[in-house]
């Protein structure tokens, strides 16, 4: 019995940090040795906000760099870049014949967008929703690994799908629905004391697989933290819960309890606390940084890596692709 299909993006900007490694990362790791799974850079979807990229090349070589470094295995998964399958773009485009202009613009992250992009209200930002789908549709998912924020669009591909099946009398695409492993993902905090940690926050709110000792360290120091508790055992803030958290993810117990107990007899010394933070963050992410540098300087391993993925990839897509055009009635002559 052959394994259910996964289709899950990656972001081509920016480098992954402890909040990636600790949420998408681990469970792809999981998914790729349970399921067929498809893991697709997306530039063309980056173009939506950033359409004149500094160095878009550079950047998607260095996102597929470091998902090799965590564990992603390209001999059990299938690992491309997105502008690498020309069957997306031409999925897109006949899916878009059928998707109407009101439903995306009813879309919630175009709503979104447009307030903060006013001066970018371009056409690849308003059918974002279709190119999704043709991501999933193309490998004719049934799993698709998504945030509460990517629910709506895994809808419209669902809905964009079931529509062709009823205007060419097919059953070519069937539901993708969204998917984890129903279990609480780890929640890795920001230093700046506030939600998450993310790029989107500032550089310095994010602890970097590839940083050096001497970034990881300028970064901890910096985190913010209060005066101090002013009574014993009282409620940690939010700011305090959220070193304490970090620090929960790469020292040891013992560490943890150490410095529980200072808090807690009101004897804690927060910069003792963030240069032990550091250290055990730079001993946590020094394999990750080894292999990342490593894999890096391979030139000629990452670009086979990447052509093998799309040679894969394809062999789905264009199977998806012909029967789409069979179905519309599109021949060549």
């Amino acid at each position: 019995m052959s394994k259910e299909i996964v289709v899950s993006g990656i972001r081509s900007t920016g480098n992954l940090h402890l909040g990636n490694y600790f949420g998408a990362v681990k469970n792809f790791l999981k998914m790729q040795h349970e399921y067929n799974c498809f893991f697709f850079i997306a530039d063309y979807h980056s173009l939506t906000t950033h359409p004149t990229p500094a160095d878009l090349h550079s950047n998607v070589k260095q996102v597929l760099v470091e998902y090799l470094a965590c564990g992603l295995d390209p001999e059990v998964s299938t690992l491309y870049v997105q502008s690498d399958l020309p069957e997306i773009a031409e999925l897109y485009l006949l899916l878009n014949m059928n998707v109407y202009v009101g439903e995306l613009e009813r879309c919630t992250s175009f709503k979104e967008k447009i307030r903060k992009q006013p001066d970018n209200v371009n056409a690849g930002l308003l059918t974002y929703p279709s190119l999704m789908a043709a991501d999933i549709l193309i490998h004719r998912a049934l799993k698709v690994p998504v945030g509460k924020d990517q629910e709506q669009h895994l809808e419209m591909a669902r809905q964009f799908g079931n529509r062709f099946n009823r205007l060419y009398n097919t059953e070519l695409f069937p539901e993708p629905y969204a998917f984890n492993y129903g279990t609480q993902l780890v929640k890795i905090p920001g230093l700046d004391g506030s939600g998450k940690m993310g790029k989107s926050e500032g550089e310095g709110n994010a602890i970097f697989l590839a940083d050096t000792p001497e970034a990881i360290r300028k970064k901890v120091m910096r985190a913010v933290t209060d005066s101090g508790p002013t009574q014993e055992n009282q409620e940690k803030p939010e700011v305090i819960k959220n070193i304490f958290q970090l620090m929960s993810v790469v020292s040891s117990e013992d560490t943890v309890k150490f410095f529980d107990d200072a808090y807690n007899t009101m004897t804690i010394r927060y910069g003792d606390m963030k240069k032990q933070l550091a250290e055990d963050m730079i001993k946590f992410t020094a394999p990750l940084r080894e292999k990342i540098e490593a894999i890096k300087s391979d030139e000629e391993f990452v670009s086979k890596i990447a052509r093998r993925g799309a040679e894969k990839a394809r062999e789905s897509a264009s199977a998806t692709v012909n029967a789409a055009r069979k179905a519309i009635g599109i021949r060549h002559f």
